[in-house]
């Protein structure tokens, strides 16, 4: 039995993602920073519920404890994450973005999804398959938002696309050092969720099928990669 754990899964990629594997016979935590919306979540999907907020330490630790006492981890899904949007859903560019803005997104996106696999690194050492997925973004994408006259070259954000090339850094450095791990960054695509007051323009079904397939993967899978559904993405 493969035992998943998968930050802010109380709603949308996070949800979508945990109902998936657990048809695929995953047993899944759903970490949820308010533990009273993680339960209902949990309940409605029949996983187990786990408090944890990404910017907490001691949420963090205890949360580890917890699932060390049940039994382990195999697979670990950094999914929880912020944009960071202005009033009015606006994106905010680099005229108005602040020092104070840019640490409140790594804060949850890049800090907490290095808090979150330190304190679990423990347990997936100890798995037979162990593996870890990173919610990237299109956006983190060089190649991508330097090409001009496509939407990603367009979105005029600062603090969103930078933590997800964090990210893509982070994921490729922990690859590395753990070569018996299969660790990888994923671009669900522009997703109708709470993330983006909902203005994606595809669903949750679809933008979790390149986080449910790179959460299964085996021991001679990929590592250290950019993926989106289609392939590989360009860094």
């Amino acid at each position: 039995m493969t035992t998943t754990l998968i930050t802010g899964a109380n709603k949308g990629l996070g949800f979508e993602t945990a109902r998936r594997l657990i048809a695929a016979g995953h047993t899944v935590y759903v970490g949820s920073r308010d533990a009273e919306r993680g339960r209902r979540a949990a309940e409605q999907l029949g996983a187990r519920a786990v408090q944890l907020d990404v910017t907490d330490d001691a949420s963090v630790e205890a949360a580890a404890k917890a699932i060390e006492a049940d039994g382990g981890l195999d697979v670990l899904i950094n999914n929880a994450g912020i944009e960071g949007r202005g009033a009015g859903n606006i994106v905010i560019g680099a005229a108005d973005v602040t020092a104070d803005m840019m640490r409140e997104t790594f804060e949850t996106n890049v800090f907490g999804t290095v808090r979150v696999t330190h304190a679990f690194l423990p347990l997936l050492q100890r798995s037979a398959a162990p593996v870890i997925v990173n919610l990237s973004s299109g956006l983190a994408s060089l190649a991508r938002v330097t090409d001009p006259g496509t939407p990603t070259y367009a979105y005029p954000g600062v603090a969103y696309p930078a933590s997800k090339v964090a990210v893509n850094m982070i994921t490729v450095q922990y690859a590395k050092a753990f070569p018996n791990m299969r660790i990888n960054a994923v671009e669900p695509g522009f997703t109708r969720t709470d993330l983006n007051g909902n203005t994606g323009t595809q669903a949750v079904e679809q933008g979790a099928e390149i986080i449910v397939r790179m959460a299964q993967v085996g021991p001679e899978g990929p590592t250290g990669g950019y993926f989106d559904a289609e392939g590989t993405l360009p860094w």
